[in-house]
């Protein structure tokens, strides 16, 4: 899979989960699990709820994604 084939969507944090893990709230209404990315972690980047993030989703399971950015708004 490319990098090309990823689905990006836009989003709302609603829960923090354990391990850097988040419930997030799609745009168009749907709610999944989401990670941070790597380069989030490393460079300390800290998100709560109410954050706006944006999203990658692999187009076979629409059920995860990663977090790739945090809105600075």
């Amino acid at each position: 899979m490319s990098k090309n084939d990823l689905i990006e969507a836009e989003g709302k944090v609603i829960e923090c989960l354990p391990n850097a893990n988040f419930k997030v709230q799609l745009s168009n209404g749907h709610v999944i699990d989401a990670y941070i990315s790597g380069k989030l972690r490393m460079n300390y980047i800290r998100i709560i709820e109410g954050d706006t993030v944006k999203i990658e989703m692999s187009p076979y399971d629409l059920k995860r994604g990663r977090i790739t950015w945090r809105s600075k708004s």
